[in-house]
């Protein structure tokens, strides 16, 4: 299973290739530009959908992970307390070991209450995480649309600059 950094690096390439489009596509023609906007823009989508579904397929799994191990916690309690149950039915010999048996049972409740702490808050830290990660998405779809406008504004009054040099020369002669 690919780690978090591992599976970011993987993708860093292909926004390096998405950045590069980019900065090429403004010294080619707007029909072109157009075309190679919309190209990474969609990849820019697929790879936010992977990313995406990896974050969900994880939490999916850390999900999974904590019901199987809080149903074997619970099977152990139950067999904890069938055990107490069989311990209080013997005679005095057996207290000893009913008293380690519930020292063992407090020290499991004790760790199970940290557990179900933590898990909640790694849910709260991955949906923070991911509004975050969201936002930076809204904003950077924002910034390239104004990158887009601005290159084109740029071009139409540079076409226009052109076309007034072009009269003027052709009024000289």
């Amino acid at each position: 299973m690919a780690t978090p950094k591992h599976s970011y690096e993987q993708h860093q390439p292909n926004v390096q290739q998405v950045k590069n489009s980019g900065i090429i596509s403004c010294s080619q023609s707007p029909r072109r530009d157009d075309k190679e906007q919309e190209m990474s823009r969609s990849a820019l989508v697929a790879m936010f959908r992977v990313k995406e579904e990896e974050i969900e397929r994880r939490k999916m799994e850390v999900r999974d992970k904590v019901h199987a191990h809080l149903g074997r916690v619970e099977k152990e309690t139950k067999r904890l307390a069938e055990i107490k149950e069989e311990l209080e039915g013997l005679t005095d010999p057996m207290r000893r070991e009913i008293a380690i048996v519930r020292k063992k049972i407090d020290t499991v409740n004790k760790e199970l209450k940290p557990l179900g702490q933590t898990c909640q808050r790694k849910e709260r830290e991955y949906t923070e995480a991911l509004e975050v990660f969201n936002e930076k998405n809204r904003e950077k779809a924002q910034l390239v649309t104004k990158l887009v406008e601005l290159v084109t504004e740029s071009e139409r009054l540079r076409i226009k600059k052109l076309e007034e040099l072009s009269k003027n020369i052709d009024t000289l002669h």
